[in-house]
């Protein structure tokens, strides 16, 4: 494990206890002897596609002007620290969320359904959805092909085929206990709940035994990581002996924080672990279904989402609803591209190794609009994606095309995807 005797820590070395297994991150002692982490093969890429409900109010989340050095809007103005790593992306339609039911539901229903597959419901070339697609490239390799996280219930975005949505997972409880523990039945789970026994302290003596044969970066990088682990625990076990969860409330899962914000974070926390010791490279997360009528007493905002995105264009309800998207994008994907801006992941940030697909599957959902839609990318692709920009595609762009320009980013080799007519170049 050092220049002397030439040996190194394997990349997949797990921290073991008697019923506890931890991935670590990477770190430097995982670089064979003689190599400089600038000289290491580039970190794998990983992939996140975070849905928001209802769309957006357009005229606050669009840039007025295109190209580089554009002015955030107001739904956007917490992302501008991250300008280099983001770029909006204008004038895309989702071709196969409009049909012939108009109804309500059918409209929210097919938004969701067909973000990331483009293809109609029950049709269409794509066996999959975008993010199981791309986990077929590069999640094989890991213990978790893919990870579908979400702050609400009853809906998926990914899809196995485009009638088999895959179970998005709400509990950072359950989240943790998959990627770091052994809580795979409701008996074992119980059972680590009553013994409220930290999984770090089930591996303390393998924890202890590398650490005396790491340098001293790498000794610190190992302690950071797994203050991380034990803080989300701490957080965890706040949430699980809270009042609320005493309380025979049916549907309301041990582990969910009251706070939506509390929540959100938790849930981004645990993605961003993963990712960092590569559990998994891929991930779907649901913000909120689509007819949510959740009440986010935390953006000040206090009408039912859903009755408040059918704003009836009163300029009062539509600034009630700029307001809450704001506040979403403040306390989901801004706050996640922070974390991943202050995780180290090779000779960068885990930010600068991946790419963040955010946005929704419906425009101004007062008409059940599809385009134009509010999407954005952000991430570095391990170095091939550029960043700073707003790129107009062209008003009634497919998404799909921008799909396709991803794939490419993720050098997966297809000229196609779902309906797309192009490869848009990103």
């Amino acid at each position: 494990m050092n220049f002397l005797t030439k040996k190194h820590l394997s990349r997949r070395h797990f921290l073991r206890g008697s019923k506890s297994v931890i991935a670590l991150p990477l770190l430097d002692a995982m670089i064979p002897a003689g190599v400089s982490a600038q000289n290491l093969v580039t970190p794998s890429s990983r992939l996140a596609c975070v849905y928001i409900a209802h769309g957006a109010v357009m005229k606050y989340w669009t840039p007025t002007t295109d190209g580089v050095g554009f002015e955030f809007p107001q739904t956007l103005k917490s992302l501008e620290p991250f300008r280099d790593r983001l770029n909006i992306i204008s004038d895309m339609r989702l071709p196969a969320a409009y049909g012939d039911d108009a109804s309500a539901g059918a409209n929210h229903t097919r938004s969701s359904a067909t973000w990331l597959t483009n293809v109609p419901v029950g049709s269409g070339p794509s066996p999959t959805s975008f993010d199981q697609f791309v986990a077929q490239y590069i999640g094989q390799d890991t213990p978790i092909p893919s990870l579908e996280l979400s702050l609400d219930d009853g809906s998926s975005i990914s899809y196995q085929t485009p009638e088999t949505p895959l179970p998005m997972e709400q509990n950072p409880q359950i989240v943790f206990e998959r990627l770091f523990g052994d809580g795979s039945t409701a008996e074992e789970r119980a059972a680590r709940s009553e013994l409220k026994q930290s999984l770090l302290d089930a591996v303390v003596d393998d924890v202890a035994k590398l650490q005396r044969t790491l340098p001293a970066a790498d000794r610190s990088r190992l302690e950071r990581y797994l203050e991380d682990v034990r803080e989300i625990e701490r957080r965890l076990q706040l949430a699980s002996s809270s009042g609320v969860s005493e309380l025979d409330v049916p549907g309301k899962p041990v582990g969910v924080p009251n706070s939506f914000v509390e929540h959100s974070k938790l849930m981004f926390d645990l993605l961003t672990l993963a990712w960092q010791a590569e559990i998994t490279r891929v991930s779907t997360f649901m913000v909120a279904r689509e007819v949510s009528n959740r009440v986010y007493s935390e953006s000040g905002v206090n009408e039912p989402f859903h009755n408040l995105s059918h704003h009836s264009e009163v300029p009062d309800n539509i600034e009630r609803l700029s307001q809450l998207n704001a506040f979403h994008t403040q306390s989901t994907i801004a706050y996640f591209l922070q974390k991943l801006s202050e995780t180290p992941d090779g000779d960068g940030s885990l930010l600068d190794h991946s790419m963040v697909l955010y946005g929704s599957g419906m425009s101004n959902s007062n008409q059940h609009d599809h385009d134009p839609l509010p999407l954005l990318l952000a991430g570095g692709a391990s170095g091939n994606l550029q960043g700073g920009r707003h790129i107009r595609a062209g008003l009634g762009t497919p998404m799909a095309n921008l799909l396709a320009g991803m794939l490419d980013k993720l050098s997966i080799p297809v000229d196609s995807f779902g309906d797309s007519n192009a490869v848009l170049t990103i």
